[in-house]
């Protein structure tokens, strides 16, 4: 039960009477310091008294003290700046690496988080803490939804990061992959990411004015123009696609890997692909472009793209189907805006140091609807409604970075469910 000691100290749910060390010495906390969860000691620059006297140091927390050395924290420098060492069971001595002794503070968890913390891991309804979620306090919720905003905004830079490594730092290129991700909408996300690499940009930039060519490469390069027989337009951009191949020495992906199971056919690869390849005829520096859009709109008119004539009357190659234009839904644009615009839009302004950017992507996200999707439903029904697309991206991050692991120690929800009394 350490984690839930480290849990106790963090947030100061010591027993009202004086605290004192094991040698007598008269303790106040305060500060218990910024929690560490790498390698070191527990809590860093935490602030202690001692007998009146000021302390700045790192604090060490175990279940029992004898633990100290079982670690052979006697032995390693890093934990000689522990100011204080806490333990349920005091056992032993502890001392740093120059045989200093350490003061310590006997500290047990109170029964009652324990055992709220059981409950909430013994709970099968999900998530556990939805009997708690109604009689929160709006203040308190509004301010943690604000907080797994930003931390989904940061999750996703971090993200866009890793991508622009792979990229050689160039954001055209990054922003493509993650709208072409981004254009598989779930299903075909990982999918169509692998898909974007594959493209070679560059050799595709020459072609840029012929939309063709363009869809005789992306087509060629998923795999999609494997097969040795086919209508007239299927053979024309199969012969395209083999003499650029061989122009650009191009390896196309295993068509395999395509989903199409339980998909409604505007959600077919070959669809969003044509869709892919004409809204990159139309813009070039798509993602610069979007960069300077001020208004939802704008972005919606860029993104809403559409086809080339073929795909009006067609899902998939050669077999025809009445017609129909093939472009995005609103719904679907302003998912593209939220995984894709808006998530660069932030991570630009962070890489550029423009606060407006940032501004920015919050403004849009306040603007958007909420996602219509099971999580932001699972939590209304909870009580927890998403006003905006901002509310909906936090409720997101709530359910996958905090309820999903059951890090209930480390969500604010769960704070209120692990010292509530049991009269709530």
């Amino acid at each position: 039960m350490e984690q839930l000691l480290h849990y106790v100290w963090k947030h100061k749910i010591f027993p009202l009477k004086e605290l004192l060390t094991t040698d007598g010495q008269q303790l106040e906390i305060i500060d218990p310091g910024l929690h560490n969860r790498n390698a070191g000691p527990d809590f860093f620059n935490a602030k202690i008294k001692l007998d009146g006297v000021l302390w700045v140091g790192n604090i060490e927390i175990h279940t029992t003290s004898s633990d100290w050395m079982k670690h052979k924290h006697h032995l390693d420098q890093a934990y000689d700046s522990v100011i204080l060492h806490v333990a349920t069971q005091i056992d032993t001595d502890v001392y740093r690496s120059n045989g200093q002794k350490i003061p310590q503070l006997q500290l047990s968890c109170p029964q009652s988080i324990k055992e709220n913390y059981q409950e909430l891991l013994a709970i099968d309804h999900y998530p556990p803490c939805f009997r708690l979620i109604p009689s929160l306090s709006t203040f308190m919720l509004h301010s943690w939804m604000s907080a797994l905003q930003t931390e989904r905004f940061e999750q996703k830079a971090r993200q866009i990061t890793e991508r622009l490594t792979l990229c050689n730092q160039n954001w055209e290129d990054a922003f493509f992959i993650t709208l072409a991700r981004n254009f598989g909408f779930g299903i075909n996300g990982d999918t169509f990411e692998n898909w974007a690499k594959h493209i070679p940009l560059r050799a595709v930039d020459k072609h840029r004015d012929n939309l063709f060519q363009i869809e005789a490469i992306f087509f060629g390069q998923a795999g999609l123009l494997a097969t040795n027989e086919g209508d007239e337009y299927y053979n024309e951009l199969k012969k395209e696609y083999n003499y650029l191949a061989y122009k650009f020495d191009f390896t196309p992906m295993d068509a395999h890997h395509w989903r199409f199971l339980r998909l409604r056919p505007n959600n077919f690869p070959h669809i969003r692909i044509a869709q892919l390849a004409c809204l990159y005829h139309r813009s070039y520096g798509l993602f610069s472009e979007l960069m300077e859009k001020n208004t939802l709109k704008e972005i919606r008119d860029l993104l809403r793209g559409g086809t080339s004539i073929y795909w009006l009357t067609h899902y998939i190659f050669n077999e025809k189907s009445p017609a129909r234009p093939k472009t995005l839904s609103d719904s679907s644009i302003d998912l593209i805006i939220i995984n894709t615009v808006v998530s660069f839009l932030y991570a630009y302004g962070l890489h550029k140091a423009n606060e407006q950017l940032c501004q920015r992507a919050n403004r849009f996200l306040e603007e958007l609807r909420a996602e219509n999707n099971y999580i932001v439903r699972m939590w209304a029904e909870c009580g927890l409604k998403a006003e905006h697309a901002g509310d909906s991206q936090a409720l997101i991050q709530l359910k996958k970075e905090y309820c999903d692991p059951k890090k209930c120690l480390y969500c604010r929800i769960g704070f209120e469910y692990l010292t509530r009394s049991k009269q709530l």
